[in-house]
Order: structure tokens, then sequence, then C-alpha cells
């Protein structure tokens, strides 16, 4: 394995330095975006009715993942099977 040395390896150390600085200022915008949002929120008349229909909303989203996780799609052979019986009867 080689190691580089000298401005080609400065080039790469920098750039991840830059990078991972990119990335932290985002998620601290983000984070500091998000608590805005929230002290928003918080501010509101409605914060209960809000919290329950974002509850409804949650289980709604669960609902509809645990339904499409716990699909079982037929079989590709058995759908083409299917078909060619069903061709077959009325060819017949």
């Amino acid at each position: 394995m080689t190691y580089e040395s000298g401005p080609a390896r400065g080039a790469r150390t920098g750039d991840a330095v830059l990078l991972v600085a990119g990335l932290a200022d985002l998620a601290v915008s983000a984070v500091s975006s998000a608590v805005g949002e929230v002290r928003g929120l918080l501010s509101r008349a409605d914060v209960a009715e809000l919290a329950e229909e974002g509850q409804r909303d949650l289980k709604a989203r669960g609902r509809l993942a645990l339904d499409r996780c716990a699909t079982i799609p037929p079989a590709h052979l058995e759908v083409l099977a299917r078909h060619a019986v069903a061709r077959r009867g009325d060819h017949a």
C-alpha cells in the first residue's frame, strides 16, 4: 500500500475537512430550522389537536407500510400459468 505525501495528500485531506465542515454546517442549519418550527408549533393554541392529527397520520402511514410489506404478490410463473390456462380455455 502506498501513501502519498506532499501537495496531493494535503489536497485530499483538505477536501475531506471541507466536506465534513460542510456537512456539519448543513446539520446545524437543519437542526436550528427544526427547532424554530417546533417553537412555532408550541406557541399555537391548538397543539393538542395538532398532536392528535399527527398521531392519526403516523398510524395511517404505519398501516400502509405494514400492508405494503405484509402483502406477498403471487409468483410470476403462477400468474403466467393462470393466463395460459385461461387462454387455453377460451380457444378450446
